[in-house]
């Protein structure tokens, strides 16, 4: 999505629902229930372990958003980011920590809501959610089950920043966009990294597209298999997009060799998500069933 968070501006797309209740799944794409998710190991499988876990994983942090009906996200896992300067990316709405643009919904979800409102000199409002601070982690799975909103101009993603981007300016700390989707193309999941030498508008990047429907429809579990050297993609058990330090472009550097945090968002507008139009309906919703984060089994 793009790499501002607070006073540090990168200049990517940063990429950022019907609130359609589900149970927590084992990643399928509409299926109910917590439990497993939809693991790899690296070939794309689906089985779980002993511990609920894909096989050759572990769990080491999680949020399934079990509080109260509008009570605001667990604040020793996320905090704000909060404004409304377009963030590099030519955005249109505010972020606030109102629980009216991000709170439980007391079924098991974190609804992040994009409202049309006159807030701070902005005609939107919607929350950006991060760890950073919290959670840290360099290497593993990292995936969320997700209901995406839809609609143009709407901009949902999960993504992570280099958690030395204080000290190291975006693209510098590197960015790993795991789920960003165009509102106005609800089929296609864009997966990236953004790095010294690929950023902006010319990341590393692969997509994923539906088979039918729409992604918007339903839950799905975006997910990244990050190992040394090598950064897997995708959506349900579907691996479609596999980038490693070799792919780099001349000149260019590969990053992802410390600590990211997590980041979710709607974004309006802005040079990914494109402009609203008179069929944009709004409030649109992105909901979330849980994130996970996991380790290799040693």
């Amino acid at each position: 999505m793009g790499g501002k968070t607070n006073n540090n501006r990168g200049g990517a797309d940063n990429r950022g629902g019907a609130a359609n209740s589900g149970g927590k799944s084992n990643g399928g794409a509409d299926s109910g229930g917590k439990s497993a998710t939809g693991g790899s190991g690296g070939a794309g499988g689906g089985a779980a372990g002993s511990a609920g876990a894909p096989v050759g994983w572990k769990l080491t942090w999680s949020d399934e958003f079990e509080q109260d009906r509008g009570t605001p996200p667990d604040s020793t896992k996320w905090g704000y980011d909060i404004g409304g300067d377009g963030w590099g990316n030519n955005e249109l709405q505010y972020y606030t920590n109102r629980t009216d643009n991000s709170a439980a919904d007391g079924e098991g979800h974190l609804v992040i809501t994009l409202k049309s409102e006159t807030y701070m000199n902005r005609s939107y409002t919607s929350a950006r959610l991060l760890t950073k601070g919290k959670f840290t982690q360099a290497y593993g799975r990292f995936e969320a089950r997700v209901h995406a909103p839809t609609g143009k101009g709407v901009w949902p993603a999960f993504w992570m920043l280099g958690a030395d981007i204080s000290t190291n300016a975006w693209p510098n700390c590197g960015e790993i966009d795991i789920m960003e989707i165009a509102g106005k193309e609800p089929k296609v999941n864009h997966g990236s990294l953004h790095g010294p030498g690929y950023s902006g508008g010319n990341p590393l990047t692969g997509t994923y597209r539906i088979p039918s429907g729409a992604l918007t429809d339903d839950f799905h579990v975006y997910a990244v298999e990050w190992e040394e050297n090598v950064v897997r993609w995708y959506v349900d058990t579907n691996l479609y997009h596999t980038k490693r330090n070799s792919d780099v472009p001349s000149g260019g550097r590969w990053v992802y060799d410390h600590p990211f945090f997590i980041i979710m968002n709607v974004a309006m507008g802005g040079n990914f998500g494109g402009p609203p139009d008179e069929s944009t309906q709004l409030p649109q919703r992105m909901v979330v069933d849980y994130v996970r984060v996991y380790e290799r089994e040693r």
